[in-house]
């Protein structure tokens, strides 16, 4: 009993000592936060570069049906078949050119429904062969393939928008591309032209990857670091488009909207494009996540990606074997800032994980895609589109920046808000208190009618509460992202979103909340 007694003594002493000290830390964190690189600001659509090892087995060709299905919304210029771990000593660009050709015969009935969609024929002089073997045993001096030097004057072009680069196999082609700039220009012309470049990588899918981040530390780069190989892709935040059932890891998901049948009745059922769209042989579309947050849907996480949208979202840290800080999964427990969201699932449960970062809006994106398959053989009057949404009289995409201080109460007013097809629209306002941490802390706010036209916001404080009372004193403003998902009546159901952006400062009585 005496040793029982001096055990719980000795626990006790060390909780409050680790408390002590981490309460120091956490003063630390907020005078001194990590600064990732800015949130990205431009007008039209962002550029687009894909690198892939399709050919390899069916999701990647699954993804390029979809891309091709958005391609009104980006600047592709540069689509690029590449080798990986999977396919080490080929490459299919063959399979790109025909499914641009199936997307040739449907282009003139898109044009139905939206502008902006690129002819079969630009898109065809944009495809190129990458490097034709594994790794970075295939790159170097005179190893420069078609895809590098398409990928490398990409990111030449003088254009005030980002160029992103989409990988979805093996990244040693974009690793000859910054070899080949990095032996053509000074020091400061590199730093200019790394810039410019945004990667997200699905996982490592050869050795190029963190060849590209400790020799570029500045690159711009979304990847969980992993072994070539495929043992770590269950705990990639990617695999939350699909993976519920063969990596195990969704639970809360549902999984009825990515099965077979499924895919049998949305996609594959619908016109030339849908006909090329194959069976998936693990999981549908692994490779996707990495162009869905550029889609322009409302949710503008292509702006940063702690702020989370249908590719998921990441944090901004430096991963152990890593030289520099990325953007990746992990995060600060401790502290509840993390990669994960909490998100509640078929079930009624709460469910808290990477990979709900992105199956909490699969709905949404799978009746997004199926209702675009219907664009490809209907016309206007017989598919849906997505509502246009407008807060407090702001119309367009973009995010609203508001700023009001504790104890505040403001109205989030959706009036004006349309459907193309005159359909009914249903509301719904949420917090989303994981979204944009990078750098700050979050605040705490109520919201109420947050089912109607018009929500109640009240800033209850600067500082949301800490999971253990009185951890860390609440210091300067805080933020805390709103959405507004509006969801019309059609078939298939679209939502359209718009976020808003709250700064909340300290009341004037300065009172901290814990």
């Amino acid at each position: 009993m005496h040793r029982l007694f001096e055990s719980i003594s000795s626990v006790r002493s060390f909780v409050i000592a680790f408390a002590l000290s981490t309460l120091a830390v956490g003063v630390v964190v907020a005078q001194q936060p990590v600064q990732p690189q800015p949130v990205d600001q431009f007008s039209g659509n962002p550029r687009v570069a894909i690198i892939s090892d399709i050919g390899n087995e069916p999701d990647d060709q699954m993804s390029f049906v979809r891309l091709l299905m958005y391609s009104n919304e980006f600047d592709l210029e540069a689509m690029i078949a590449t080798t990986s771990t999977w396919q080490k000593s080929a490459s299919h660009p063959e399979t790109m050119h025909q499914l641009v050709h199936a997307y040739g015969e449907v282009r003139t009935n898109l044009l139905k429904h939206a502008s902006g969609w690129p002819t079969a024929e630009y898109l065809d002089q944009h495809i190129y062969a990458g490097q034709h073997a594994y790794g970075m045993e295939a790159t170097g001096a005179g190893k420069s393939s078609d895809g590098s030097r398409a990928l490398a004057a990409a990111i030449e072009r003088d254009d005030p928008r980002p160029l992103w680069i989409c990988i979805w196999g093996g990244a040693n082609t974009l690793a000859q591309a910054l070899m080949d700039l990095r032996a053509s220009k000074s020091a400061e012309e590199t730093k200019t032209l790394i810039s410019r470049v945004r990667v997200y990588s699905i996982s490592d899918q050869d050795d190029a990857g963190p060849w590209i981040r400790r020799e570029f530390p500045n690159l711009y780069y979304i990847v969980t670091p992993s072994r070539a190989n495929s043992d770590g892709y269950y705990m990639a935040t990617w695999t939350g488009i699909s993976g519920d059932r063969y990596y195990r890891n969704g639970e809360g998901a549902d999984p009825s909207v990515v099965t077979n049948e499924w895919l049998d009745a949305n996609i594959r059922s619908k016109g030339p494009l849908g006909k090329d769209y194959p069976k998936f042989m693990f999981i549908m579309e692994g490779d996707t996540p990495s162009f869905l947050n550029l889609i322009d849907n409302g949710l503008d996480a292509r702006s940063r990606p702690d702020w989370g949208g249908w590719g998921g979202r990441y944090v901004y840290l430096q991963p152990y074997g890593e030289t520099h800080p990325i953007w990746t999964q992990g995060g600060d427990e401790f502290f509840r800032t993390s990669s994960q969201d909490a998100v509640t699932g078929i079930d009624g449960r709460t469910h808290i994980s990477d990979q709900a970062t992105i199956w909490r809006w699969r709905d949404a994106f799978q009746n997004d895609f199926a209702a675009r398959m219907d664009w490809t053989i209907h016309d206007f009057a017989h598919a849906n589109h997505n509502p246009q949404v407008i807060v407090n009289g702001s119309a367009g995409t973009a995010p609203l920046q508001l700023t009001m201080k504790a104890g505040q109460t403001i109205t989030l007013d959706a009036a004006g808000t349309s459907d193309p097809d005159h359909q009914h629209l249903t509301y719904k306002w949420f917090t989303y208190p994981e979204a944009g941490l990078t750098g700050t802390h979050g605040a705490d706010v109520t919201l109420t009618a947050a089912e109607t036209t018009k929500a109640e916001v009240h800033a209850n404080s600067a500082c949301s509460a800490a999971w253990i009372p009185n951890l860390v004193p609440c210091r300067g403003s805080g933020v805390i992202h709103i959405i507004l998902a509006v969801t019309d009546d059609g078939s298939p159901q679209l939502t359209s979103y718009r976020r808003i952006i709250v700064t909340v400062q300290p009341g004037t009585d300065s009172a901290a909340r814990q």
